[in-house]
């Protein structure tokens, strides 16, 4: 076996005598999950690989597979939210506002099973159309459920949450380099 499976397997050089006399002892789980997720283990030894969203958003190193400018993914997610029953559907344009998003979208369903299968559909539909496996967030309790499609950020919400929170007057209000 090759050195280098050896550290990546337990974080230790392999054993150079009878492997009854040394002991190897694993890395911790909370170092294991982050070599798991950070480093890729090469015979050079270990190379950072985690790229955060924002970094890959801004040099076009995103996890989309088809090139999508961000006013065709609007279209279409309007499109999936108008077909899927979406209620009271804004939508704010976020260019020069904030560098996370060219676009966010702020919707209601009328129960929170419907907003977690909003959620559920949009996702699938981005998955078939345009190959973008999108980040989603609170799609269990079905209160509020935040999808990242990369240049579009949608926020689906029973009308009560979405009441209390006014996402959609924070963002209307903010100028250029506000937010």
């Amino acid at each position: 076996m090759p050195a280098f499976c050896n550290l990546a397997r337990h974080g230790t050089r392999p054993p150079t005598g009878p492997i009854s006399a040394h002991r190897i002892s694993p890395l911790e789980p909370a170092q294991t999950q982050a070599h798991k997720r950070t480093l890729r283990f090469t015979d050079s030894g270990a190379t950072n690989v985690a790229q955060p969203a924002l970094f890959l958003r801004r040099t076009g190193l995103s996890n989309t597979a088809k090139k999508v400018s961000g006013k065709a993914l609007l279209e279409s997610i309007l499109s999936s939210l108008d077909d899927n029953k979406a209620e009271d559907v804004i939508s704010i344009d976020l260019k020069g506002k904030s560098e996370i998003a060219d676009f966010m979208i702020v919707c209601s369903g009328r129960s929170s099973r419907q907003v977690s299968a909003i959620a559920e559909k949009l996702s699938d539909d981005l998955k078939q159309k345009f190959e973008i496996f999108p980040k989603v967030e609170g799609k269990e309790q079905g209160d509020w459920v935040l999808i990242d499609a990369g240049d579009v950020i949608v926020h689906v919400f029973r009308p009560e949450v979405r009441e209390f929170y006014q996402l959609e007057k924070l963002w209307q209000g903010a100028g250029p380099g506000d937010a």
